[in-house]
């Protein structure tokens, strides 16, 4: 993969951790699952899904856009 293709490949993880932050999907759902609602339990998912997506960028991504080569 080239850089180029690498760097919009972080522009669309980034972009779909933006547009699911918020579950839209879930308005209005009532629904309660181990004492809280479902929403709430999106979140902590989102927030391990977001976790991974950072910690992989700071591994192999982190120079993009700084002006900093790789050694």
């Amino acid at each position: 993969m080239t850089r180029q293709q690498a760097d919009y490949l972080w522009v669309v993880v980034f972009a779909v951790l933006v547009v699911f932050a918020v579950p839209w999907f879930l308005w209005g759902d009532g629904r309660v699952v181990a004492g809280l609602p479902l929403w709430l339990w999106w979140h902590v998912g989102w927030m391990g899904v977001a976790s991974v997506a950072f910690y992989a960028f700071t591994r192999g991504a982190w120079d993009r856009g700084m002006g900093v080569t790789r050694g």
